[in-house]
């Protein structure tokens, strides 16, 4: 297995990818166009890895560049993390987010933070064997306009 960062160009990888990631997370999804595939992949605030088994997408993430306002520096946000059933407990997605920090690193980000549902006790247990520490928060979401 290997971990790429997608790049402009990966336009069927990218595809593959997203497509699984949301059949894991079952969620309804469509391949999305070639324009805007490329557009998403050359923004440099955006971060999607794919790991690839053989000649298929096993697993990915897609996290998010957050510039600072308080210092001139940034974070990472990981934004979605998903491994095919299959291929589960097996490394996949702790090899993802080891690429993950080691990009970050290599950019200058030296903080990566992901939320978790509190039902989600896999993911817990996922982040806690990875040393990520949990921060008690709430995070409120807002639907369209306010009026």
């Amino acid at each position: 297995m290997t971990v790429r960062r997608l790049v402009p160009g990966d336009r069927t990888l990218a595809r593959e990818l997203f497509l699984t990631m949301a059949g894991v997370f079952e969620v309804p999804a469509e391949p999305l166009g070639d324009t805007y595939l490329d557009r998403l992949l050359a923004r440099p605030d955006v971060c999607a890895l794919a790991a690839i088994d053989g000649d298929r997408v096993v697993g990915g993430l897609r996290a998010h560049v957050l510039p600072m306002t308080t210092t001139e520096r940034s974070e990472l946000f990981l934004y979605d993390i998903a491994v095919v059933p299959e291929q589960q407990r097996r490394g996949v997605g702790r090899a993802l987010v080891e690429a993950l920090r080691e990009t970050a690193a290599a950019d200058g980000i030296d903080v990566v933070w992901v939320p978790a549902d509190n039902e989600d006790t896999h993911a817990l247990d996922f982040y806690r064997a990875l040393g990520g520490e949990p921060a008690p928060v709430t995070i409120f979401t807002f639907g369209g306009s306010a009026d």
